[in-house]
């Protein structure tokens, strides 16, 4: 009888650490969603346990940035959504490189060419993710109609056109279960923490200390983070 009561509570402990967390309520405009990451295809040479392991992205009414960070030598891609200051910007670092590319507003951030003419189509389903009721949408790619990725986002965080330079501008909520394929290599992403919090608009601002390249410089340097 002991023996079940302890295993009863290692599985309830179990589900509570695996389970995702909602940390700030339904409705917020302005906090940060933190993604695991899952790797597909041929994305690395490097090792895997060395790679970016986590998205973060802070939102505050309709800004709203992307951060996938390595967590070594400040290496990463941040891509940046800010309309009222008209800033759409990709930033990468890695070693010695700091570089940055300034998009047209709905303009699709670089990196993305992979994902161009993809075609989205909601579905009636429904899933709880981090405490917030989501919807599903089912996506294919032109490169193979064939196969059908679902991804799941939500209207219950309150940020205004939260997809606006990514390819999944069609989708009016805020993605929870979604995928980036990038040349060879496929990001899947799932939400395992929503937390309200205060963000500064400094975050928002354009970064100093980036050299400003073309967009196909940086599709180049992408390229090259992907196959190193």
């Amino acid at each position: 009888m002991r023996f079940r009561s302890g295993l009863l509570i290692a599985l309830v402990i179990a589900m509570t650490v695996c389970s995702c967390r909602d940390k700030g309520g339904k409705n917020i405009n302005q906090g940060e969603i933190h993604y695991t990451i899952e790797y597909m295809g041929n994305v690395s040479m490097m090792p895997r346990e060395i790679m970016p392991r986590n998205l973060i992205v802070s939102f505050k009414d309709d800004k709203i940035l992307f951060d996938i960070s390595a967590p070594f030598g400040n290496s990463g891609i941040f891509n940046l959504s800010n309309p009222e200051e008209g800033i759409f910007d990709t930033y990468i670092s890695l070693l010695a490189w700091k570089y940055y590319y300034s998009a047209r507003e709905g303009e699709t951030h670089p990196g993305f060419e992979e994902m161009e003419g993809i075609e989205i189509k909601k579905t009636s389903r429904t899933s709880v993710i981090c405490g917030f009721n989501c919807k599903s949408a089912e996506v294919t790619l032109p490169s193979d109609r064939s196969r059908v990725y679902e991804i799941w986002y939500t209207n219950e965080i309150d940020v205004k056109k939260p997809n606006i330079a990514n390819p999944f501008s069609d989708i009016d909520g805020v993605l929870m279960k979604f995928f980036f394929k990038m040349g060879p290599a496929e990001m899947h992403f799932e939400a395992e923490t929503v937390y309200r919090k205060d963000i500064s608009d400094k975050i928002f601002e354009r970064r100093e200390k980036y050299l400003r390249v073309s967009r196909e410089e940086i599709d180049q340097f992408i390229t090259k983070m992907i196959s190193m």
